[in-house]
């Protein structure tokens, strides 16, 4: 049986006094991505911030690769290789592409022409606009620049937040091709998302969260339209 990569082991969180998440459990295999789905406020954003170290977790833990890193500095975590894409990308808009890029790959401490090269095969727009400011970029430009510059970390486990909120249908394609090229590049990908028809493309697997628990989870041909209307349509 393959290990996992990550696995949230009943997992609870609190925030200022309220209860957010009540002993979530996650196993991601290798190689795979995994949509972690939900409706809004139901815990999905905070499942992610606990796996990069920014919510510190009142029971259960985190383990990645074999190891608890429940109590490891986000810092840490990015080193281990864990990368991060925020809700709302999270790119610095007064810095130029080229820098945000370097942000990326200072965090690493290693060389990045490979990895650069890599990041502008995926999205060729970035290269052009190296010089450009990261806020004159438009929503879908800046969610690929902060794609980009978590690939420079070299992660083994990629998060995303919401990739396609508010971009363009052009970009969100391209984002569908960039995590598909990716998972066969051996990195994991764990995935928050909205859009239904984009995680059946890509998801292999899936979990979907209600009130802060785990309410269904399975193979993603088990995320029946039955399943939908249950826990997914408002």
């Amino acid at each position: 049986m393959t290990q996992s990569i990550l696995s949230i082991e009943k997992l609870s969180i609190s925030i200022g006094g309220s209860r957010i998440l009540r002993e979530v459990s996650l196993d991601l295999s290798p190689n795979h991505v995994f949509c972690l789905m939900g409706r809004n406020g139901v815990g999905k954003t905070t499942t992610l911030k606990s796996v990069v170290g920014l919510y510190k977790p009142n029971s259960g833990r985190v383990v990645f690769e074999g190891n608890d890193i429940s109590r490891m500095r986000p810092e840490q975590r990015a080193w281990a290789g864990i990368g991060y894409v925020p809700q709302g990308r999270g790119i610095f808009p007064h810095l130029t592409v080229a820098e945000n890029l370097f942000v990326g790959a200072v965090a690493k401490k290693k060389k990045t022409k490979a990895a650069l090269e890599r990041v502008f095969s995926l999205f060729p727009i970035i290269k052009d606009f190296l010089s450009r400011k990261g806020g004159m970029l438009s929503g879908g430009q800046q969610q690929q620049l902060a794609i980009g510059r978590a690939l420079l970390t070299e992660p083994k486990l990629l998060i995303l937040d919401e990739p396609t909120e508010g971009i363009q249908p052009n970009i969100i394609d391209q984002i569908g091709e960039a995590i598909k090229l990716l998972r066969k590049e051996s990195i994991t990908i764990l995935l928050v998302e909205q859009y239904l028809e984009f995680c059946k493309e890509l998801a292999d697997n899936f979990a979907i969260l209600d009130r802060g628990s785990v309410v269904a989870q399975g193979s993603v041909t088990e995320l029946t339209d039955e399943v939908v209307k249950l826990h997914l349509t408002v």
